[in-house]
């Protein structure tokens, strides 16, 4: 069995394996209340988007400045994010506009991947997920979280990487990460990644 407590609202998720009942799984549970009640006291503040709160854009520090009067949008201007209109939507508008964003960028780099290795993306979506930064289906449609966008450009490529590796190999097979770490170049480019992810990456769901 898994336990976890999500980052972004201490939500609890309990994996069970195949065979196993609902009702050990309810006892599993009962016997962890005391490590789910410290793991969601430990958990960090979350970060509201806000005028003049921190967003770690491409990991870096970037200024959230509000302009209701503003036309436009939201647009980046060195390391500040500008965000228009009235201040109730402007978590929406910056979400709206991280999401085509990802889109965009992990859409090109996940095509020109693809075709490096004779394979081809049939669609790319973004959403926020809690559980998975990415993932491949059987028909070619990749996705990704649009928080991986607030990380250093490596994770997202790593995690291109690994979707598109799954159009070859849909399994974690020896061939596969073999495969990933050729689409990143190195070795040590895919283990730098996954280990930055496992340091960090529950951080990402702390904001907006």
């Amino acid at each position: 069995m898994l336990l976890r407590v999500m980052p972004r609202d201490g939500a609890v998720i309990l994996v069970l394996p195949t065979r196993a009942s609902l009702k050990s799984g309810q006892q599993f549970v009962t016997e962890q209340v005391d490590w789910i009640m410290a793991r969601q006291e430990e958990r960090p503040e979350s970060q509201p988007w806000r005028d003049g709160a921190v967003l770690p854009l491409y990991g870096a520090p970037h200024i959230i400045r509000h302009r209701p009067s503003g036309r436009g949008g939201v647009w980046l201007e060195q390391d500040e994010i500008h965000v228009t209109g009235r201040s109730e939507h402007l978590p929406r508008r910056l979400r709206d506009w991280l999401k085509r964003r990802a889109r965009e960028e992990f859409g090109a780099t996940a095509h020109d991947m693809a075709a490096s290795i004779g394979v081809q993306v049939r669609r790319v979506t973004v959403r926020d997920t809690q559980s998975r930064w990415g993932s491949c289906s059987a028909h070619g449609n990749l996705s990704f979280s649009w928080r991986l966008l607030l990380a250093p450009p490596a994770i997202g490529r790593y995690l291109v990487a690994h979707e598109v590796a799954h159009l070859k190999h849909m399994d974690h097979s020896v061939a596969f990460w073999s495969l990933c770490a050729r689409l990143l170049g190195s070795e040590q480019d895919l283990r730098s990644a996954r280990a930055w992810l496992r340091r960090h990456g529950a951080a990402l769901h702390l904001h907006g």
